[in-house]
């Protein structure tokens, strides 16, 4: 994988999963779910993302009740909310935003596209960039996800703006953005502190198809 970071034409994902829209009254009036995981659930309440474990209430009163990969539990002001990674819902009743299998990501106020996933079952904020060949980590994401590439790795070099740096070749048992995952996944570890996000490479992105629409970046599962 020969490039530098940050990657020229960095694609950055925000995954819009589901949205619900909370009537006016209430001090939230905003709330979408991001990524679902057992026992856990990344939110945006009001734009500001939040990390919620089975429990556990956000600065805005929104209490998480229970998490699984496919639905999340939460109460508010005394109500209980179910969401799911594949629908919107809104004041006017419910309508679908997009199928399980796909995901529709905007572009964030700079431009840039951000999502997060897991990788091996553990979240994981993702840098998405169709010119990497496959997902890239440093040293320190891989150990966070308990990847033993020194162990497990083949040794390789890539190039950085800077240097060739030494780096090892993995497998990732599973990658998951959204509803979207794929097995036996190939990843680049760089022995190092570069790159500072998790990049997600071709490697994931080139079993999906792709679809550009202005602001708009669809991914869909392949069969």
């Amino acid at each position: 994988m020969n490039r530098r970071w940050p990657p020229a034409g960095l694609l950055v994902l925000a995954l819009l999963a589901c949205k619900s829209v909370l009537s006016a009254g209430n001090g939230v009036k905003d709330l979408h779910v991001v990524a679902l995981f057992r026992d856990s659930a990344v939110v945006m309440v009001d734009g500001k993302r939040r990390l919620l474990r089975t429990g556990e209430i956000s600065p805005e009163g929104v209490r998480l009740v229970s998490a699984a990969s496919d639905e999340a539990v939460f109460e508010f002001e005394g109500r209980t909310l179910k969401r799911r990674l594949d629908g919107r819902t809104g004041s006017a009743g419910t309508t679908p935003a997009q199928t399980a299998e796909e995901i529709q990501i905007f572009r964030d106020p700079q431009g840039m596209y951000r999502t997060v996933g897991s990788i091996n079952g553990l979240p994981v904020g993702f840098l998405v960039d169709t010119g990497a060949s496959a997902i890239a980590m440093n040293a320190a994401q891989a150990r966070r996800l308990g990847i033993d590439f020194r162990v497990d790795g083949d040794p390789t070099y890539v190039a950085t703006a800077s240097d060739v740096t030494p780096a090892y070749s993995v497998r990732l048992d599973v990658v998951k953005v959204g509803a979207l995952q794929a097995r036996n996944v190939k990843a680049v570890v760089i022995d190092g502190a570069m790159p500072d996000e998790v990049l997600l490479g071709m490697s994931f992105l080139g079993r999906m198809e792709m679809i550009n629409q202005s602001n708009k970046l669809i991914l869909r599962q392949k069969y």
